[in-house]
């Protein structure tokens, strides 16, 4: 009689990977990669790149952006509304002249149209850059910087200026706006910041 071969065991996505909330970036870290970026003309990565840290987007919502979304003419806004896909909410953000530089730099390179994806995809399946493209892209500026990979993802760059701003002002109101998070819990859980916090009162606090 034939014996059942049971199949094999499912090997779980994060067995030997580092799990939850990964790293923003510093600001040290920020000028070793956009310095490394504008030394060696990669237009595109550093459009990518300074959008990627003023957007605060999720990977979802900047690699489908289109250039009339941050367009006015031919020009690039000081602001822009997107509609997050998660959420189904707008989230308005700000896009600093440096930024604004970039992108009009990648533009006229790429001789993008209005509706045309600020990022179109190398890879003729996809329209435009897709989030593990993304994620791999970003994961080359971490090692060149001599940065650990699995301690840095997309979300990184999400956490990046929302992180600086909140220790500069403290503002958690103005974060979870920044954000497009529904509940100010979520930002709280997201930054982490009551650990930051009660940590720094700690260290401040002689005994």
């Amino acid at each position: 009689m034939d014996t059942a071969i049971a199949p094999p065991a499912k090997i779980p996505w994060n067995k030997g990977k580092i799990v939850g909330q990964k790293s923003p970036l510093k600001l040290k870290d920020i000028w070793a990669i956009r310095i490394r970026l504008q030394l060696n003309n990669r237009t595109r990565e550093l459009a990518l790149f300074d959008l990627g840290l003023d957007s605060k987007l999720r990977a979802c919502d900047l690699v489908k952006l289109r250039v009339k979304d941050i367009c006015h003419g031919d020009r690039v806004s000081k602001r822009a509304i997107v509609l997050q896909q998660k959420t189904s909410l707008p989230v308005q953000f700000e896009i600093t002249p440096p930024t604004r530089e970039a992108i009009e730099a990648w533009i006229k390179e790429s001789s993008l149209q209005p509706d045309d994806y600020l990022f179109p995809s190398r890879v003729h399946e996809s329209p435009h850059l897709g989030t593990r493209q993304y994620a791999r892209i970003l994961e080359g500026w971490i090692k060149e910087i001599g940065l650990d990979p699995a301690q840095y993802g997309t979300h990184s760059m999400r956490r990046t200026k929302a992180t600086l701003i909140y220790r500069r002002t403290k503002n958690l109101r103005a974060v979870q706006l920044l954000l497009g998070h529904t509940k100010i819990e979520s930002t709280v859980r997201y930054l982490g910041i009551e650990v930051e916090d009660a940590l720094e009162l700690a260290e401040q606090t002689d005994i």
